[in-house]
């Protein structure tokens, strides 16, 4: 069980080597397990590893076997532990490396690997009958074929397809289109023995099992003699040039050439032929027939519900595991699995099986955690065998504990001002969830409408029901719905929550919808809640239920689409609260509030990981408190906004009537800046942007612009949008001495910087000690202002890093503080707590948690408790709201604010963890001017 996690980015740029090298840097800073991302073979190009292309091979890219072996051995040297981030739903399918695509691109649904994919064979559309849709090209098949683009290539007795580097294997039943125009190439050799062997190939051609054979001998059949094919092919090119030289006229001609349409003729009906159907990737949205991770047309789901599929991905990571290389998984989006709680069963009782170990009473075998995202008042499932979530949710709410609620209003109207007109969330999601399903999900919503419509057809109450107000019922719901998914599963009872959550989203959508029959709405969801009618036979049970399992997997992909791709990228109100898991509408956390989540935290999931910073967050943890802290600046932000848009409108540009930039993207934007700008080390802003900066921000700005997909897309980009936001943003940037806007920007940038170091540090301290697994992300043990990735996966200085923590005992606290913006004081919280607890790991891991109360002038300006166990303690101290206080918030600025100390509690020996000082206090209360003489954060324990 990690004490705490270090999460490392692997790719090209960052090796098995490098972090063999950084593990001794870990453990002085007090982290006791390395978190690691996939490094798994995955694309050739790949910066997250996410796009795995065989699950049992490491990634050459990032280094040897000898090399893991060298890295995990230093890891175990310091007695620590790897938590490995594992992807059970997905693989990438871009290169030829993954070959089980690449056989069932060849096999069709023959291929032994067909099953291992969720492709629908016999979709609405006849022409993609017993094929895979590839929404590959660039432009509409018919162009892309007569200019010449598609190539049929000859390599070692083997026939492929290649469109720019993109490499596609041919059917080896249609090897017969090329191999016979080479047999008319060599009339002249008809006496000679390759000429013989090549009709005795064409022969086999002629025998060899149809690609839509699934009878497992005809299957095993093809198999063989296709690659016997394939080495007679081969040998005979060898032996006879004639044969080689032939094939490469017949390849000349297949191949066509651009400006002579019908010589494609041969090519198109060669194409046609296979197993694949390709595509121009804007069809895929509506046409797609294989699932995928979200809309991501290179990423193929799997179904690793499937014995053999699940045997088959996770035969390498078992084998980590019973090394001890790795110590802990975090599961990649649960919410894509087929059933959830049972992928989660079976993986823990394969690790006991691995460890040689019984499985443990709980069902637990080794530490795991899941991408789970919850939404407003959801929990984790408590029947799911895993330790806790990745921590999105503890990132959320440390978010809101910080944020001034009593803004609410004035930060709300200032906001609906700047833009023009209100913007209500509920509805704002709703019509997003639909444009989704619309523009990028269209065909996964249309197979659930056609699903539902046949079963409607077995039974004489429902088939009335026509198939468009069952298709928009669906739609309906799953805009309405409140969660990313629900969890029923075939033979369990269906949960409270789960039944809750269907009739809410059913209710909501008829709410919506009057037009709409409501006897529709409720047949849906009795089917959703497993209420079927009695007088299905066992097929159609099968049917029923396959579909709700199948609707689990889709509404998640929808709603992550709709609020976290799309709606987190408009209603900007505080875009620091717009972050995965998030809930913008909400508008802070008392601590109470705060207090209540950690005790229920500490009683069901006390092992789950609490997170800050991820590969995945829309911004850092640093950058996230910065705007957090405009919050407390209600009024200072209103008037500057009005006079930053008056300063900077002279560069926008119109287009179609309207201002563009528009009032919303300029709002994020002048958050962004706050968020990310530069911060000398005397404490003052940089007074000039440079221009890696100014691209980093046209660069985020051009990924907000397309997600929100208001005024440009991914799908349809605006050039002259775009433009005029990269244009915006060097000209309200320039660095020269005519800019009007940097001057009036950076008193505001200064005051957001100081406010936001503070939340920052209180943030770190209370991650570090509240229950829970603390995660840091790389690099963010200083300060980090990094915005959403690309951004946030830019290598780390970790030499750098290694030289500030060997320097750290050399500073005071005094010296710390006053060079606040040098990051060293984050680094110095960061260490003196993580080794604290690696020290006194039952305290964090089994030690009670109290909410202590504050009392004095200063009250909401503070958050304190406790963690004690068996009389050894540790009390946590961290401001919030500093802007009541001063900057930096220390010694007498905290008046007779002080803490009370319950009689459980005693102070023999108590003396403040990051000094040593002993504390002094009156009764049962430590003032916290007392407390927070030095730093701006503070902590008091027994422990020496």
């Amino acid at each position: 069980m990690p004490s705490s996690t270090y999460r490392l980015q692997f790719n090209r740029w960052f090796t098995f080597a490098q972090a063999r090298e950084i593990v001794p840097y870990l453990h002085a800073l007090g982290v006791t397990d390395a978190y690691a991302s996939p490094y798994f073979q995955a694309g050739a190009e790949s910066l997250h590893g996410y796009d795995i292309t065989d699950h049992n091979k490491l990634n050459a890219v990032i280094g040897s076997r000898e090399e893991y072996d060298s890295w995990t051995a230093e890891l175990h040297a310091h007695s620590m532990g790897q938590v490995l981030d594992f992807v059970p739903n997905h693989v990438g399918i871009a290169e030829p490396l993954n070959e089980w695509w690449m056989d069932v691109l060849e096999n069709g649904p023959s291929s032994r690997y067909a099953p291992y994919f969720d492709i629908d064979w016999h979709p609405l559309k006849s022409d993609l009958r017993d094929k895979v849709l590839l929404p590959i090209l660039s432009d509409q098949y018919g162009r892309i074929l007569e200019r010449g683009e598609l190539h049929v290539r000859f390599e070692e007795g083997t026939f492929y397809l290649l469109y720019g580097e993109r490499r596609l294997p041919i059917a080896p039943g249609t090897y017969r289109y090329l191999l016979g125009i080479a047999l008319q190439n060599l009339a002249e050799y008809k006496d000679e023995d390759f000429y013989a062997e090549l009709q005795s190939i064409l022969t086999a051609l002629e025998y060899l099992p149809k690609r839509t054979e699934t009878d497992p001998k005809r299957i095993a059949e093809r198999i063989r003699e296709k690659e016997i094919i394939k080495r007679r092919l081969e040998r005979r090119c060898a032996e006879a040039p004639q044969v080689q030289q032939a094939i490469e006229k017949a390849l000349a001609r297949i191949n066509g050439e651009p400006g002579d349409a019908r010589s494609f003729d041969a090519l198109d009906e060669l194409l046609n032929a296979q197993s694949y159907r390709l595509a121009y990737w804007r069809v895929a949205a509506e046409e797609i027939n294989y699932r995928r991770f979200f809309d991501v047309n290179d990423l193929a789901a799997i179904r690793v519900e499937l014995p053999k599929v699940f045997d088959a991905v996770h035969r390498l990571v078992l084998d980590l595991v019973r090394n001890r290389a790795v110590t802990g998984l975090r599961i990649d989006h649960p919410d894509g699995l087929y059933l959830p709680r049972e992928y989660f069963e079976k993986l823990q009782q394969r690790c006991a099986k691995a460890l040689a170990i019984a499985l443990p009473q709980d069902g637990r075998a080794i530490y795991m955690i899941v991408e789970k995202i919850l939404t407003g008042a959801e929990t984790l499932r408590k029947d799911w065998l895993v330790h806790g979530t990745t921590g999105y949710d503890f990132a959320n709410q440390v978010a809101q504990l910080l944020v001034d609620s009593s803004a609410e209003t004035a930060i709300t109207k200032t906001f609906h001002r700047f833009i023009g007109h209100s913007l209500p969330f509920g509805h704002l999601l709703y019509a997003k969830k639909l444009q989704v399903m619309k523009l990028s999900l269209a065909n996964d919503v249309d197979v659930l409408g056609n699903m539902v419509d046949r079963l409607s057809e077995q039974n004489r109450w429902y088939r009335d029901f026509t198939l468009e107000a069952l298709a928009r019922a669906v739609r309906e719901t799953i805009a309405c719905f409140p969660v990313y998914r629900t969890y029923l599963a075939p033979g369990q009872p269906v949960s409270e929550e789960d039944r809750q959550i269907i009739e809410r989203a059913v209710t909501a959508a008829k709410r919506r919808n009057p037009a709409i029959e409501e006897s529709i709405f409720n047949f849906l969801r009795d089917v959703l809640v497993f209420r079927f009618p009695e007088n299905l036979d066992v097929e159609a049970r099968a049917a029923h239920t396959h579909f709700v399992l199948k609707f689990q997997q889709t509404t998640g992909p929808i709603m992550a689409k709709g609020l976290e791709d799309t709606v987190f990228y408009i209603y900007n109100r505080l875009a620091a609260l717009n972050e995965v898991g998030g809930e913008p509408q909400q508008f802070g956390l008392s601590i109470d509030e705060f207090h209540e989540r950690n005790l229920d935290r500490q009683r069901n999931w006390p092992a789950t990981l609490l997170a800050t910073s991820t590969h995945d967050t829309k911004r850092s943890e640093d950058v996230r408190e910065r705007i957090v802290a405009i919050s407390e600046i209600p009024e200072l932000w209103r008037r500057w906004l009005q006079r930053w848009r008056l300063t900077n409108r002279r560069w926008k540009r119109t287009i179609n009537e309207v201002e563009a930039p528009d009032a919303d993207e300029e709002y994020l934007l002048y958050q962004t800046l706050l968020g990310t700008w530069p911060i000398r080390d005397s404490g003052e802003p940089q007074s000039a942007a440079t221009q890696e900066y100014i691209e980093r921000i046209q660069a985020y700005m051009a990924k907000a612009l397309h997600e929100a997909k208001i005024n440009t897309s991914w799908i349809q980009p605006n050039e002259e949008w775009d433009a005029a936001m990269r244009d915006f943003v060097v000209k309200i940037l320039d660095p020269s001495r005519r800019n009007k806007f940097i001057p009036v920007f950076l008193p505001v940038a200064e005051e957001v910087a100081r406010l936001g170091a503070i939340n920052s540090l209180t943030q770190t301290l209370l991650k570090l000690t509240s229950p829970g697994v603390p995660d840091i992300y790389q690099g963010n043990e200083i300060w980090d202002y990094s915005l959403v990735d690309p951004d946030n996966r830019r290598p780390v200085d970790y030499k750098r890093r290694r030289e500030m923590l060997d320097a750290l005992p050399g500073a005071t606290p005094e010296e710390l503080v006053r060079n606040w913006p040098d990051g060293r004081i984050k680094m110095f919280l960061t260490q003196q707590v993580l080794q604290f607890r690696r020290e006194h790991v039952d305290l964090f891991r089994r030690g009670e948690y109290l909410p202590l109360a504050v009392s004095g002038t200063l009250t909401e300006s503070c958050v304190s408790f406790a963690r004690v166990l068996a009389g050894k303690w540790i009390v946590v101290i961290a401001p919030r709201l500093s802007s009541r206080v001063g900057f930096p918030p220390v010694g007498e600025l905290w008046k007779d604010t002080a803490i009370g100390f319950p009689e459980t509690l005693s102070f023999e020996h108590a003396h403040d963890l990051f000094t040593c000082r002993p504390i002094h206090h009156e009764g049962r209360h430590v003032s916290l001017a007392d407390a927070m003489s030095i730093l701006p954060f503070g902590a008091i324990t027994n422990l020496r």
